[in-house]
């Protein structure tokens, strides 16, 4: 085995001791060990500013929004919306105040799509173009609308090097009227070229959805600069709380789109025999919002402004660098990393296939070294498929993840490698 690759102090563009210390979860410990928390991709910890947002405003502010006249209302709709304003400055969108749609989560921001700009404007024989690296929320509602309207369904595919194949994609674009594609993969980190394939696809007349679950919490993020029409994320794979998620879209899109959902909150007048659909943003928010969750997410959103999205960047680029110099080192061939070699087009998610031992296992015998790690197909089973497994185990980083971490996780996995020898 080749001689242990181990970390100078520090880890490059952050000042990770400190930024561990917002983070209350990060202080306890897990089977006698630290806890080492690599699985961000799945969901990210919250730092205490975020917890603090939301316990202030139920504490001093909590009142349903856009319904009443009263002062305590009024506060709680100025913080609401003020959360949209915050979100919305954050991906660069043009209109914030009427572009940005609060939701449950990017699961729903890809299915409202569907559902309502999708039913509106696709017809039987009409094509959609996916890629092969897409996250089930970004397969399954289109595999749900071909089936019900009859629509054709085309695939990029992935080359040798995990990223996409781009030299059919002139064949597959023509006729085609929506693509949708991931601008970071939750499984191979590749970060493809969104801008050049929004391009090619407006060329055609097609509009791009672009799934943006774990490229917006980890990159500088311009609607405009990425060309998309449709931009959907979670609050909670970003330092924010569960619950609520962002639909991003051009406002004319959205003026042109039926309501998702029927109900309080969303209309502007009520008939006994029709009713009319409110303003936006609000003719897709029916019912109570999540409230609070807007502001825990701009309270996720300024913690990660302060510490800057290019840091942010350079720091994942820095450790994703050591992580793969080191456990190409330790393991060699008898351990795979899924994704580009690398770190220019890649984030920092490291699924791996470590000998023949099952990756529920890998991650079994990791926690007991207090490494959280995710296992299994990672809502990606088609990806699956098309490495040749069921399954990996994935470490995902984070802000608060330094190169001791990564040391920890080749340790963890020495360990598995010696119980399963």
């Amino acid at each position: 085995m080749a001689q242990v690759n181990r970390a100078p102090t520090g880890s490059g563009p952050l000042d990770v001791e400190r930024i561990k210390k917002d983070f209350p979860v990060l202080a306890q410990s897990a089977h006698g060990h630290r806890l080492v928390y690599l699985d961000s991709a799945s969901s990210s910890q919250h730092p205490q500013a975020v917890l603090d947002a939301m316990d202030d405003y139920y504490a001093t502010s909590h009142a349903n929004v856009h319904r009443g006249v009263y002062a305590l209302a009024e506060e709680a709709d100025r913080r609401y919306e003020s959360a949209r304003i915050t979100v919305g400055r954050f991906i660069g969108a043009p209109q914030p105040e009427v572009e940005v749609v609060f939701v449950k989560n990017a699961t729903e921001a890809i299915n409202m799509v569907a559902a309502t700009w999708g039913r509106a404007n696709l017809q039987p024989g009409d094509a959609v173009l996916l890629t092969e690296m897409e996250h089930h929320s970004n397969l399954v509602p289109w595999l749900m609308l071909a089936d019900e309207r009859g629509l054709e369904l085309r695939w990029i595919g992935l080359d040798d090097g995990y990223r996409l194949e781009s030299s059919d994609l002139d064949r597959l674009l023509d006729g085609v009227k929506l693509v949708a594609c991931s601008s970071m993969s939750n499984v191979l980190g590749t970060i493809p070229p969104f801008a050049r394939l929004a391009e090619a696809a407006h060329a055609v007349g097609a509009l791009v959805v672009a799934d943006g679950a774990q490229s917006v919490p980890h990159l500088a993020t311009d609607v405009h600069a990425m060309g998309c029409d449709f931009l959907a994320f979670s609050a909670h794979k970003m330092l924010g709380p569960t619950g609520i998620g962002v639909l991003w879209a051009r406002a004319e899109l959205l003026e042109s789109m039926p309501p998702y959902l029927g109900g309080g909150g969303m209309i502007r007048d009520v008939r006994r025999d029709g009713f009319s659909p409110n303003v936006l943003p609000w003719k897709f928010e029916a019912g109570t919002p999540p409230i609070a969750e807007a502001v825990g997410l701009a309270a996720a959103v300024r913690y990660l402004e302060a510490l800057g999205m290019g840091q942010v960047r350079a720091h994942e680029v820095s450790l994703t660098a050591y992580a793969q110099r080191t456990l190409t080192d330790r393991f060699g061939d008898d351990l795979q990393i899924f994704g580009p070699e690398g770190t220019e087009d890649r984030g920092g998610v490291l699924s791996v296939a470590y000998r023949d031992v099952h990756p529920h296992d890998l991650s079994q015998v990791l926690d007991q070294q207090g490494v959280c790690v995710r296992a299994g197909h990672h809502c990606a089973k088609p990806l699956m498929r098309r490495l040749g497994v069921t399954a990996t185990a994935r470490a995902s980083f984070y802000v608060y993840n330094d190169f001791s971490d990564v040391d920890a996780l080749a340790d963890g996995l020495e360990m598995a490698g010696t119980l399963f020898s």
